[in-house]
């Protein structure tokens, strides 16, 4: 098939990469450059990045509305338009112009969790299960017919970091299975129901910080769905932040008040805990001091004063 392909982050890349190899990619649109880095830095899209290294011609219009923008994609002649993580909003005169109509792939078993974050929510909800659906895409957010679905299950220990990638893998897997369908005319769509419907709304900076008034469960849910990016974070006693990036769910509890430091004696890597409010421990692995570079529980308290009891998060 002819396909123009519309995609930005490295998510998208794997999709652009199968279908390459399988059918003809006229021309990919992605994001404009953005600065990024300490430099802040104009940097191009990885998407952007992969179609320069294999010469396809790409495009980074900051608005697909502009009556030149619709022509130059109507010339194209395209059969089918092929979207994976764009992050620009697709207007009726766009979803008219191929044949095929446009298809997008969303890391997610929709109804469930439609919208921006629905791999970091399904972590933090607590989901099992999630996956890839192949949708045809009309107006609205993420509510067209459904072509096809893979799924997966999400492990006990499933960060947003590994399941983005797995599921990168089954969106490429699952659009170039659902373009083949579609050339055979064996695709049946259907209408997504009602039933079931939750949206997985933008993450915002403040939600990213830990209360340790909630429960150990939740807690842990909430790291691993916002690891390593943007990452959980307290703010300690003395006014500082402390990103979390990895701890473990634990059947040991304490009797001393909620943010007292839980420390053993030869500080091993499992081995510094914060009480929570189901006076469970939250025992923190991996973690990043302000300014500082990811490290181990262990190497963070040998440079700190902090002592077994202390109360250190502040509220």
């Amino acid at each position: 098939m002819r396909i123009i392909f519309m995609g930005s982050p490295v998510f998208a890349v794997k999709t652009l990469a199968k279908l390459r190899r399988h059918h003809t990619i006229l021309r990919v649109y992605t994001q404009p450059p953005r600065p990024a880095g300490r430099g802040m830095k104009e940097t191009p899209t990885a998407v952007s990045e992969y179609a320069k290294k294999h010469n396809i011609e790409c495009l980074s219009p900051p608005s697909l509305k502009p009556v030149n923008e619709i022509e130059t994609l109507k010339q194209a002649n395209a059969d089918i338009f092929v979207v994976v993580a764009y992050g620009l909003i697709l207007s009726q005169a766009v979803l008219d112009i191929p044949q095929f109509g446009c298809i997008n792939g969303h890391a997610s078993l929709l109804p469930r969790w439609r919208g921006a974050a629905p791999i970091q929510r399904a972590i933090e909800a607590g989901d099992r299960q999630t996956g890839i659906t192949a949708m045809q895409m009309v107006c609205g957010l993420d509510t067209g017919p459904m072509l096809n679905q893979l799924s997966t299950e999400i492990a006990p220990d499933e960060t947003s970091k590994t399941l983005h990638d797995r599921l990168a893998d089954l969106t490429a897997d699952c659009l170039l299975e659902t373009l083949n369908l579609i050339e055979k005319n064996t695709l049946s769509p259907i209408i997504q129901p009602e039933q079931g419907v939750c949206y997985a709304h933008k993450i915002s900076k403040s939600e990213t910080r830990l209360d340790l008034r909630q429960t150990l469960e939740i807690l842990e849910r909430k790291i691993r769905a916002f690891s390593p990016v943007p990452a959980c974070w307290l703010e300690l006693a003395d006014g500082s932040r402390l990103k979390i990036l990895k701890a473990s769910l634990t059947d040991k509890l304490s009797e001393l008040p909620i943010g007292s430091a839980i420390l053993s004696d030869d500080k091993t890597d499992s081995d510094f805990g914060i009480v929570v409010a189901d006076k469970n421990i939250l025992f923190i692995s991996q973690l990043q001091p302000a300014g500082k570079k990811p490290m181990t529980g262990a190497a963070y308290l040998n440079g700190t004063t902090i002592r077994n009891g202390d109360i250190i998060w502040s509220v």
